[in-house]
């Protein structure tokens, strides 16, 4: 069957529908990877090593403490509780002034929020990011673009396990299996995959693998309304 041929099919199928779109942030709506790039190039170097490619490559979409835990394993420092606090510190003010001179939109992600919004679906912002630094980029997404927000703080383990999408389903009060989430990074389709969502993947920094909760599109440009809809629905064709 024809891309074409399984997308037709995939807006035909009845029954329970799509009734949220669940927002990764970095790299999906803003194009902040970027930033976080700079800082963790920056933080390797101030322990004392260098951020090789293969290692940034595998903390992008990772909350705080994995991403720490895995650049202390690479450049073979000693992971004590004050080292690691000090990092975090660290990390958490050097991204707080490059979020200050602005944070860029990944194509077509401020188009497709208010397309969302005013469709009447419920939405969640749904990140590794800690509060802190989340609010600081809301004031760019826009505050009025989500239903809820969760943070990586906010629950027991981050993505790429599944409690922050499970805690947004919980918040919203609608079941996983009803969610479709939005994402940029292996580790967050994985996180997403694992409560039970729909996974509509455009990849940002890395190429993220194919799976049979996913489907996966270059940009968010010109998605539309039907274009969400028809995601969830090829997952649960």
């Amino acid at each position: 069957m024809s891309e074409a041929s399984v997308f037709e099919a995939a807006m035909a199928v009845s029954g329970p529908d799509l009734k949220a779109v669940l927002w990764d942030m970095d790299g999906t709506l803003l194009d902040s990877e970027k930033l976080w790039d700079v800082a963790m190039h920056e933080l390797a170097a101030e322990l004392g090593g260098v951020m090789t490619p293969s290692t940034r490559h595998s903390i992008i979409g990772a909350s705080g403490p994995d991403a720490l835990a895995t650049i202390f394993g690479a450049l073979e420092l000693d992971p004590t509780a004050a080292a690691l606090a000090d990092a975090a510190a660290w990390v958490n003010g050097r991204v707080t002034e490059l979020f200050s001179l602005g944070i860029p939109w990944r194509p077509g992600a401020q188009e497709a929020l208010r397309t969302v919004r005013e469709s009447g679906l419920r939405t969640a912002l749904v990140t590794n990011t800690e509060r802190v630094l989340a609010e600081q980029a809301l004031d760019t997404l826009g505050r009025e673009h989500f239903d809820i927000t969760v943070c990586g703080d906010e629950v027991p383990r981050g993505k790429p396990e599944p409690d922050p999408y499970l805690r947004a389903a919980e918040l919203l009060g609608i079941a996983p299996e009803h969610c479709l989430a939005v994402e940029d990074s292996p580790t967050g389709s994985a996180a997403a995959e694992a409560a039970g969502c729909a996974v509509l993947v455009v990849p940002c920094e890395v190429a993220v693998p194919t799976g049979p909760r996913r489907v996966h599109r270059e940009s968010l440009e010109g998605i539309g309304e039907s274009g969400f809809t028809a995601a969830w629905r090829t997952v649960h064709a």
